[in-house]
């Protein structure tokens, strides 16, 4: 819906200014109507692309990102629409047109989308048709804003999937989107916003949803085309390493507003506003061998727009508000040095009414108490490290998975997926153990194993009791399996569609408990309501549902139930990848606190290695069903012994636009091997740059030790010195 009372024509003209950026935004304000009220989810928002350059839109989800880019485009679904502002679009001929004021489903905004403006969404799965095939999908584009016959928008659709770097084009080009991976499905989203050779790019999170070399892939890939061809992007994230290997210019949002904006370089390295300083400390980094020490996470979280803050949306949440200001007074615009805007009281209020220094910002009021962490203090003392030599908690011993591929009542078995292939893997009491590995690679296969949530082809399960005794819990079955369900446990994925809708918090948190005839009554209530409180959930909200919680507060149900029954091995299958860096940071900080409270052992299944490295002792990689190296942490972040785990440490987006590397030596092709069809000799050499003509690729190659207390599958691992992950860290003082 178009602003009321304004035209297309009162909006559109001809601007005479050469310097006119490519698009300028301008008090943007998009609301919605609900049986509640008004939503002011984007307040009054400027922003600014210039042509040819990448401005990066950052904050948590709920801080309006997504909205003011789909803003740009009309098509915020109703009940939203834009009630103030302009979006004003240079054309290629020179004239001006507020997109914004145009109609929604008119004829003129359909030929900015996609003609002139192309969008990238985050999930490529959810915005391509499953009832179509690529080419189709490709060719509809490409024929709605040029005139060519099928024919030749063929032979454009195929030059374009080459373009994005998808490997036999003419196979892929009559196949179904649920037959790609979820990369070469994000390139086929590319390939349509490029259809006609936008010059602005909007990819709102192109890259969330997938592992650390795919995202590293795609990145690549926008940026080789906006060299190619000199189009602008927008690019909305969350991932401030993204945002450091992309940006030229940031800005940062927070509540519908803009609340910092300036280049890349001053974002981090002189970030001036609270918010900017509690995200980018939040940042997972090398611990350098040090010991792990809490995340800077930032205390609660967004609030609903519709309960937005008076004054500073962002002071219930500032270690630096003052009162009778910050609560009061929006927080004007402070323009610092060379573009730099930052709107925050810090600036423009002190007790002498001058603009404080960077070291007021940044030392907390001496009055404010110590920084909170996650919503909960646990006071136990901590829990030893177990010693190398301990008796181990958990022995994997050539553990097999595979599923057959056809078969049924009437169709014969066409072939068999290996998703795990022969794992070994000794986990101790007391230890984070991190498994990492691309999407595909039998990482989450392998824990369902251990949890017995899937039953293994072959192999051992070996658990130690605590009396010293073990125990195959492969081979158990039924009643005998059901007493180690208590010790074993499992926080899944995501937490939304883990929990049950229909149960109460009380309910879903106490199922264990009454499934395994742990408690019941009473008991039960009271045990739930202990757990509630260590999780930092209040348990007088025991008797809601999980949609009244954030994604955070469901993570900490999610915990909740996996803790309820007092556990040894916890195994944590991706438990922070679909959150926030804020709330990232929180449910970090509280696995590592319960782990020292309690007494937990974890295996960390994720492919964010930032992540994996903040939190894990030793590290087990896979690829393609087997384990291609283990080490200590430090030691395998520093210095990998396995040309994958080169390439997996080489895709991680660093935190810091000064130390943008060269990916130019990664692996050659996009797509992991087809597991019902591994290739012979090395699994990986198909993709390795240092592989061998001689033995890799037809002498598998044994996982052998390496060095001290690590492993590695590689032939030429003493010939090799392959490089870690630059030790980067934001800097201490922000």
């Amino acid at each position: 819906m178009a602003h009321q009372g304004a035209t297309a024509t009162q909006r559109s003209g001809t601007r005479t200014d050469e310097d006119r950026p490519l698009l300028q935004v301008e008090g943007l304000r998009t609301y919605f109507d609900t049986p509640d009220g008004e939503v002011k989810a984007v307040d009054g928002v400027d922003l600014t692309v210039p042509a040819g350059r990448t401005l990066c839109v950052v904050g948590e989800s709920g801080c309006g990102k997504s909205i003011t880019a789909r803003s740009v485009l009309q098509l915020v679904d109703p009940p939203g629409r834009i009630v103030d502002g302009s979006a004003w679009w240079s054309r290629a001929d020179g004239s001006t047109v507020d997109l914004a004021a145009l109609e929604t489903d008119g004829e003129e905004i359909r030929q900015v989308r996609g003609g002139e403006i192309g969008m990238v969404f985050q999930e490529p799965m959810a915005s391509l048709s499953p009832m179509y095939t690529v080419g189709a999908q490709l060719t509809e584009a490409i024929r709605l804003h040029r005139d060519v016959t099928r024919e030749v928008a063929r032979e454009i659709g195929l030059g374009l999937l080459r373009r994005v770097g998808i490997p036999r084009p003419e196979d892929r080009f009559d196949v179904y989107p649920f037959q790609l991976s979820g990369g070469m499905a994000q390139r086929v989203m590319i390939a349509i916003a490029l259809a006609c050779d936008p010059a602005l790019l909007i990819a709102d999170e192109p890259t969330t949803a997938l592992d650390v070399t795919t995202q590293a892939r795609i990145l690549d890939l926008l940026k080789d085309l906006q060299r190619e061809n000199g189009m602008a992007i927008l690019f909305i994230t969350h991932d401030l390493g993204v945002v450091a290997e992309m940006a030229d210019e940031v800005t940062v949002m927070y509540l519908g507003k803009v609340v910092e904006h300036g280049t890349v370089e001053q974002i981090f390295t002189e970030p001036k506003h609270p918010y900017t300083r509690a995200l980018l400390r939040s940042i997972p980094t090398m611990r350098e061998g040090a010991a792990r020490e809490p995340l800077a996470a930032i205390r609660g979280m967004v609030p609903h727009p519709q309960n937005r803050p008076t004054g500073c949306p962002f002071r219930t949440r500032c270690d630096h508000a003052m009162p009778g200001i910050c609560d009061v007074d929006p927080p004007p615009e402070s323009r610092l040095e060379s573009g730099h805007v930052a709107f925050c009281h810090l600036y423009s209020h002190d007790e002498a009414g001058a603009a404080p220094s960077d070291d007021a910002v940044t030392a907390r009021p001496d009055d404010a108490g110590p920084a909170p962490t996650a919503e909960v203090t646990l006071t136990r003392p901590a829990v030893e490290p177990s010693p190398h030599d301990a008796a181990p908690l958990l022995e994997v011993r050539d553990l097999v998975k595979h599923y057959p591929l056809g078969g049924g009542m009437f169709r014969r078995r066409k072939g068999t997926v290996r998703a795990v292939g022969g794992v070994d893997m000794v986990i101790r009491p007391g230890e984070t153990m991190g498994l990492v590995g691309e999407s595909g690679c039998g990482k989450t296969t392998l824990g369902r194993c251990v949890a017995r949530l899937l039953d293994a082809t072959s192999g051992e399960i070996l658990y130690r009791e605590q009396d010293g005794t073990q125990v195959d819990l492969a081979r158990l079955q039924g009643r005998a399996l059901k007493r180690y369900r208590s010790q074993i446990r499992m926080i899944f994925q995501d937490p939304f569609s883990s929990l049950n809708p229909r149960m109460t918090v009380e309910q879903i948190v106490g199922e264990p408990l009454l499934v395994n005839g742990l408690a019941r009554g009473s008991t039960l209530h009271d045990r739930v309501a202990q757990m509630l409180r260590r999780v930092g959930i209040r348990p007088e909200y025991m008797p809601r549902y999980p949609h009244a919680f954030s994604g955070g507060q469901r993570q900490r149900l999610n915990i909740a139930r996996a803790l309820i029954t007092e556990p040894r091995l916890v195994v944590a299958d991706e438990p922070v990848s679909a959150l926030d860096v804020s709330v990232r940071a929180q449910i970090l900080n509280l696995l590592t606190d319960l782990q020292e409270e309690l007494g937990l052992t974890y295996l960390f299944v994720s492919h964010d290695l930032s992540v994996v490295e903040h939190v894990s002792d030793r590290v087990t990689v896979m690829y393609l069903g087997r384990v291609a190296e283990e080490a200590e942490t430090a030691q395998l972040y520093r210095r990998p012994h396995h040309p994958y785990t080169e390439t997996l440490l080489n895709a991680v987006p660093v935190p810091d636009p000064t130390v943008r590397r060269d990916r130019g030596e990664r692996a050659t092709t996009d797509d992991l091997p087809d597991p019902a069809d591994p290739p012979s000799g090395c699994l990986f050499h198909t993709r390795c740059p240092h592989a061998s003509t001689e033995r890799c690729p037809t002498e598998v190659p044994a996982l052998r030790p390496t060095g001290e207390d690590r492993r590695a599958a590689c032939h030429y691992t003493e010939d090799l010195v392959l490089p870690g992950i630059a030790t980067t860290r934001p800097a201490d003082e922000r």
